[in-house]
């Protein structure tokens, strides 16, 4: 790891099903000076590598962890082309990262054709019920809050629903050493909360991404506000795309519908929602909506998991002065709009 002026110059490499989503030489080409990703073919010695032993237990701090990896850029360590990270704690990248440096990453990653075209005609068959359920009622309602650039496109809503087993006693266990409970929904308190975003309009479809698991349970389509379409993967019609690829290639099929809805609904507690908020706040901000307080805006995002106004989920705005992803990727009820 060396230092390019001010800029963080890293050279990573990516394991295999990252090069399936990913574009390789598209990233290197518009992080050029920032990050860098390369092929483990590439060295030119794969003989020898440093073993760097990670410490364990509450002793082995964040700043610790930082000093560690400062030490990683002096000889002898930065002669080794191949770094192996041993030990039992994990690698605390994430808590050295500001989270505009971390933005600009995700601004670098772009899908290989395969992937994007997958989630494009998933997309396209969300506005296409959409426009159908609305067509069969001639009622085409305007809606300033949810208005697509095209008017063309019918919106929707995606909805990242966590409400699996085992996240559920992971996220009350989390309640209980946080002295919160706002990290836990039900399915009621989501379908509830979805129900009173402002401005939503007759015949929204509302896509539920959900795990695997849940697929199969009727109840996750039940009990939505009259006029809501709700739909997962299977009775949306497109399980065929799903199916066909491993977990990590469906997750980023689903990660790139919800990154395109009109607006999205997630938990701020879990990892995938706050990455999802976090392009789209970068998204807003490039369009120079810098919060979304008291203002309607395209692309919003709210946490279902806290409750906002009027009895719905509360807005949520990625805080991009935050100086490392804790919030992102541990969770935080204090979101900000």
């Amino acid at each position: 790891m060396t230092d390019s002026g001010s800029v963080q110059l890293l050279t990573i490499q990516l394991n295999k099903s990252c090069k399936r989503v990913f574009q390789f030489e598209r990233f290197n080409s518009l992080c050029n000076g920032f990050v860098q990703v390369g092929r483990y073919s590439d060295l030119s010695n794969r003989t020898g590598a440093f073993e760097l032993p990670k410490g364990s237990g509450r002793k082995w701090t964040v700043e610790r962890d930082l000093n560690q990896l400062k030490e990683c850029r002096e000889d002898p360590t930065d002669g080794f082309e191949v770094i192996r990270i041993v030990g039992k704690n994990p690698f605390l990248w994430h808590d050295h990262w500001p989270v505009k440096d971390y933005a600009k990453v995700f601004e670098c990653l772009v899908l290989v054709d395969e992937i994007a075209e997958e989630a494009e005609k998933v997309v396209y068959k969300i506005r296409e019920l959409g426009s159908k359920a609305r067509r069969k009622t001639d009622v085409l309602e305007k809606n300033e809050t949810l208005k697509d650039s095209s008017s063309q496109l019918t919106p929707f809503v995606a909805v990242h629903m966590r409400i699996e087993k085992d996240w559920m006693i992971h996220c009350k266990k989390l309640e209980q050493r946080s002295n919160t409970s706002q990290i836990c929904s039900s399915k009621e308190e989501i379908v509830e909360r979805v129900g009173h975003i402002g401005g939503l309009g007759y015949h929204t479809v509302v896509y539920v991404a959900v795990a695997d698991s849940l697929l199969e349970d009727p109840s996750i389509l039940s009990g939505w506000k009259e006029g809501l379409l709700p739909f997962e993967k299977k009775k949306l019609g497109v399980w065929d795309i799903y199916k066909k690829y491993p977990y990590l290639i469906k997750s980023a099929i689903d990660y790139e519908v919800c990154l395109r809805a009109d607006a999205f609904v997630g938990n701020s507690f879990s990892t995938f929602s706050n990455l999802i908020v976090l392009e789209r706040t970068q998204r807003m901000i490039r369009m120079g909506v810098t919060r979304s307080c008291g203002v309607d805006v395209r692309w919003p995002s709210y946490a279902y998991n806290i409750l906002g106004e009027a009895g719905g989920p509360q807005k949520w705005f990625t805080d991009m002065s935050g100086s490392s992803l804790q919030a992102i990727s541990y969770g935080s009820n204090n979101i900000s709009c």
